[in-house]
């Protein structure tokens, strides 16, 4: 993040960046941070309060002025906006670059706005670029600022992969050896029963016509 000193500024700057902080003052008591570049200023800020949380949309706008206090809406830039996680190198592609809108947020109008849910805590960089459309008078412009993201609702559990063709096969082979398994089994009972019955009557038959000739014998 480029730290803001006033008094290292060009006069030009210098005067621009008093103006803004003197547009602080006056607004609603809020965390705002002020950054200029060429001769843009910017009051930057993302809710709540400068302190976003992982999953959870967060509004983020910027106030963006020419050095005399003159705004400059949406309508008259071309303006771009990308998230960088942190540490990152020159060269990274931005993790989001969220699409800008336009927005009124306390006394600005038609101001670049827009929500970003950052995927997890940590320090990001937010880069805000921008040049001016057909009309617009101001100098093309970069931004950057710190966010610090804190802890938030838990990202979404992934869905179960699908299966391959050759797992639901070998799924449903193994239900089928498991029906063929019980259906065996199943006709093996119905066998056994008729077998023991018939064993059961040969002995009750066989020990009465042992012990029936022996009674008479007897007699």
């Amino acid at each position: 993040m480029n730290h803001f000193h006033l008094f290292h500024l060009p006069l030009r700057s210098q005067i621009l960046s008093v103006f803004l902080l003197l547009a602080g003052l006056i607004s609603p008591a809020t965390a705002h941070k002020v950054q200029t570049n060429a001769d843009v200023g910017a009051t930057f800020h993302i809710e709540p309060n400068h302190n976003p949380r992982a999953g959870e949309p967060a509004k983020t706008w910027f106030a963006l002025t020419r050095i005399g206090g003159q705004l400059i809406p949406l309508e008259q830039c071309v303006c771009k906006l990308a998230v960088y996680e942190q540490p990152s190198a020159a060269g990274d592609s931005p993790i989001l670059e969220p699409p800008l809108k336009a927005i009124s947020a306390e006394q600005y109008q038609g101001i670049p706005g827009a929500d970003i849910i950052f995927p997890k805590a940590g320090a990001y960089e937010l880069e805000l670029s921008g040049a001016p459309k057909s009309g617009a008078n101001f100098q093309e412009f970069n931004l950057k600022y710190t966010v610090n993201v804190g802890a938030g609702k838990t990202a979404p559990t992934s869905p179960a992969a699908p299966k391959s063709d050759s797992e639901v096969q070998s799924s449903q082979d193994q239900v089928s050896s498991n029906e063929r398994v019980q259906s065996n089994s199943q006709s093996f009972v119905q066998w056994l029963i008729p077998v023991i019955v018939l064993v059961v009557i040969l002995g009750i038959g066989g020990f009465w016509f042992v012990g029936v000739p022996k009674k008479l014998s007897n007699k």
